[in-house]
């Protein structure tokens, strides 16, 4: 049988689908809220779904051309179905730094949120909707001009409609606004449409100004007897609540907590919520207030002032890319393929990071600076994060659906990757002691942001930076430096052990700090921000 409607009934319909199906999180989300009020009307209670459906009629209308209809509406419900799981699944919101990072995801870290639950969702609210509406025969109007009129007498019955309820509920629906702002985020498909159009807008439409260098007079001024090996660990997902260091009541630390010269700074705050924001931003001489991802995307570095200064760096990926902090500089990327012994179908354990490392630091010349990028604490998939040496907390959660497990196997799952980070950072610990007679070695390891494990209804992460919860801002640093890094600096550990413990800090330090450590000199460097320079002799 064969469906057949008018064109306008067709997408009134269409506007009742979206509303009912693929905006279950908004609907949801505004009657959790009404639930808290102590008082709210009845009518405005009502009004909210016929409201979403007038409001989706008039925006769907421009697209109810002939040709135009089909093609436009199944690619909404197709993407629709995925951003409405992910909204309800995780309380994900499709805002422009998330479609940002979506875009900017690899195809294996991407395979990692397919799961059975998720493809049933795509069936069920994705591909039938599309079927049938492919199968549905749509009349459109003998005349253009009285289907434009059409159109139109629709589109005008559903802002009369809107503003009618404005007008007997205007201070509800301002009030509930104020207080919830993300609510005009969570509208499927208006939000993920509106995001995407402006990545694409800012990333390839709008004009690039002249590429800027940064720190080319950047030299090194404190170069000591010996020459310095340094390593920055830059990790992923990890939060500062799950490190024991940090007070966490599990083991999750036991490689790194007993070596001498390590200090934990248990106040540091990203500078995003998703890697694409908060590597960039770390690497950049730009603070989080006034970070611009365009202009940072569009300028050198951290890692360029450092080879300007004559410093041999080299970067290690294991997370599918640096987010372009490593493009001007030597740069290798983990292969599954070539490392099969670390490598789990698409993914590769962290410790991948340290084959062929003396090879690699004997290549390099005088003062060096690696940089690990590690998929440290990657979800959903935690389980394929750590080896099953390393399955220390049980029962764990071996599967992407995390939503499905109970919150001791999440946080048990979650936990492993932590420790398994922390294993990784002892064994580069370890390779710069054996380099210590002819080095002055040290360490700095800062994740790039948190995660959501299920409190307040959250996962993942990712969620807008004003509205996230500290899980998803407070991240760890540590920093390990040898005696003779120490001796040379003229750092007072104590000094600098009493700071990490009590003084806040952010990502907007790493740039200076690592300038300062290397001993480099140059306009960009702020010594205020640098970390060390206050435990300085």
């Amino acid at each position: 049988m064969q469906l057949k409607f008018g064109v306008v009934k067709l997408v009134l319909i269409l506007a009742f689908a979206f509303a009912f199906i693929l905006n279950w999180s908004i609907l949801i989300h505004f009657y959790t809220i009404l639930s808290t009020l102590e008082h709210f009307k009845l009518g405005f209670a009502i009004s909210i779904p016929l409201v979403l459906v007038a409001a989706l009629n008039v925006v769907f209308m421009p697209f109810s051309f002939k040709y135009l209809l089909k093609p436009f509406f199944v690619l909404m419900f197709l993407l629709g179905s995925l951003a409405s799981y992910a909204m309800i699944r995780y309380r994900v919101l499709f805002d422009y730094g998330m479609i940002q990072n979506i875009f900017e995801t690899n195809p294996g870290e991407a395979s990692a949120y397919l799961n059975p639950t998720l493809l049933f969702w795509l069936l069920l609210t994705g591909v039938v909707p599309s079927l049938l509406l492919l199968r549905t025969e749509i009349i459109y109007p003998a005349s253009g001009w009285r289907g434009l009129g059409q159109r139109l007498l629709s589109m005008t019955i559903s802002l009369v409609l809107v503003a009618g309820v404005a007008a007997l509920y205007y201070q509800d629906y301002a009030s509930v606004g104020r207080n919830n702002p993300t609510l005009n985020r969570e509208i499927v498909p208006a939000n993920f449409v509106y995001g995407t159009f402006k990545y694409v807008k800012n990333t390839y439409l709008t004009k690039r100004v002249p590429f800027a260098t940064l720190g080319e007079d950047a030299r090194q001024v404190a170069r000591g007897d010996k020459p310095t090996l340094l390593f920055l660990v830059i990790g992923e997902t990890a939060r500062s609540s799950n490190f024991a260091l940090n007070g966490y009541d599990r083991p999750t630390n036991p490689f790194t907590e007993q070596e001498p010269g390590l200090v934990s700074f248990r106040h540091v705050s990203s500078c995003g919520t998703a890697t694409a924001v908060s590597v960039p931003c770390m690497f950049s001489n730009m603070t989080r207030k006034t970070f611009d991802g365009s202009k940072a995307s569009n300028s050198e570095g951290l890692l360029d002032v450092v080879q300007h200064a004559g410093v041999s760096v080299f970067w290690k990926e294991n997370d599918g890319g640096c987010k372009g902090v490593c493009d001007r500089v030597p740069n290798m990327v983990a292969d599954p393929k070539l490392n099969p012994d670390f490598c789990r179908g698409e993914t590769c354990f962290d410790e991948v990071l340290l084959k062929n490392l003396d090879q690699e630091i004997a290549q390099m010349k005088e003062d060096k600076l690696i940089g690990f990028h590690l998929i440290g604490s990657h979800g959903p998939t935690y389980y394929l994060r750590y080896p099953d040496a390393q399955r220390f907390f049980t029962p764990d959660c071996p599967r992407s659906d995390i939503e499905n497990c109970s919150n001791e196997e999440l946080l048990n799952t979650y936990d492993n990757t932590i420790r398994y980070t922390d294993y990784v950072v002892a064994k580069l610990i370890a390779k710069l002691k054996h380099y210590e007679q002819d080095y002055n070695v040290g360490l700095i390891y800062l994740s790039d942001h948190g995660e959501s494990l299920g409190a307040m209804g959250l996962y993942l992460h990712g969620t807008p930076y004003k509205f996230a919860p500290d899980d998803q801002t407070k991240v760890p640093m540590l920093s390990w430096l040898s005696p003779g890094f120490l001796a040379h600096k003229g750092i007072d550990m104590g000094c600098l052990k009493q700071a990490a413990a009590s003084k806040r800090y952010s990502q907007d330090n790493l740039f200076h700090s690592v300038l300062g450590l290397l001993g480099i000199s140059t306009r960009v460097y702020d010594p205020v921000l640098d970390i060390f320079a206050t435990c300085r002799r």
